[in-house]
Order: C-alpha cells, then sequence, then structure tokens
C-alpha cells in the first residue's frame, strides 16, 4: 500500500533499486525471528529489527526524517500507524542529530492498520505516528524499520 499525495507520488521513485533490494531483503528473511538491531542491506540502506509494546493514541509522537524514507514493517503483531503531510503539520521538536522531528498531533491525518506482513514507505516529506494500539488494545510487536537515504 502507498498512500500519500499525489505530489509526492511522482518526486520519488518507489521502485528505485535501493527500495527494491529493501524489499527482497524482507522478503528473504524471517524478520520475526531475528534478534533486534541493525542490519547492513546495501549502501545506504540499513534495516533495524525491534520489539516493543504498542501505546495508547494520545503517546504515539508524530515524527518526521529529512535524510531517510522509512518502511516500516510489521513482522509480528497489529498496530495503526497514522500519516499527514510536513506541510500541514506543527513542529514542535528537532533532533537533527537524530534525524527526528516531532510534531503535534494533526488537524488532518491518515491512520492505516498495520498486521504481519504489511508496510508502509514514508518519504521525508510525510510524518508518521508509528507504535499505537489496534482499536486501544495493547499488544506486542516485532517490526522492522528500512531505512533509504534520500
Amino acid at each position: 500500500m502507498l498512500a500519500t499525495s499525489i505530489d509526492l507520488v511522482s518526486k520519488y521513485d518507489y521502485l528505485e533499486e535501493k527500495f527494491k533490494k529493501a524489499y527482497q531483503w524482507l522478503k528473504d528473511h524471517d524478520t520475526a525471528n531475528m534478534e533486534d538491531g541493525r542490519y547492513e542491506i546495501t549502501d545506504g540502506v540499513f534495516a533495524m529489527v525491534q520489539r516493543y509494546e504498542t501505546i495508547d493514541f494520545n503517546e504515539a509522537r508524530f515524527e518526521s526524517h529529512k535524510d531517510y524514507f522509512d518502511i516500516q514493517f510489521i513482522a509480528k503483531g497489529l498496530e495503526s500507524f497514522g500519516m499527514a503531510l510536513v506541510k500541514d503539520c506543527t513542529l514542535n521538536e528537532s533532533r537533527p542529530n537524530d534525524d527526528v522531528y516531532f510534531y503535534d498531533t494533526p488537524k488532518f491525518y491518515t491512520q492505516v492498520n498495520l498486521k504481519a506482513g504489511d508496510l508502509v514507505v514514508v518519504p521525508p516529506d510525510e510524518v508518521h505516528q508509528p507504535r499505537a494500539c489496534y482499536q486501544n488494545q495493547k499488544m506486542e510487536v516485532i517490526k522492522v524499520v528500512v531505512k533509504v537515504k534520500v
């Protein structure tokens, strides 16, 4: 699934070689049984396997990145995932050394529900709200975040 604006869908090539290698890496690995940590895929592309419990919607922060795309892949569990355009959001905290920027909850956003095997691709021009509970039910999730250098 790709959910974005018409302006952004033509700005980036989501089938560029870096993305293809990222998608293939996800297909080729049993990520639900991998150790947490960082895995190099190719130049400018790496994966981070992580485990956590989802949190209440109000605790889940909207964030963006400037240097990387996020491919967020659910290996196990369910998660609700918010998305909005950076231009429609109000920045409230910057951590440029970590390439993360936090925003107030936007007035307009899209929320998708992700289950094991689902992924979203988030470009730098969008904010996202990961880790939110699906239907207010906290759950253990195993997620892989693949970072693709802009």
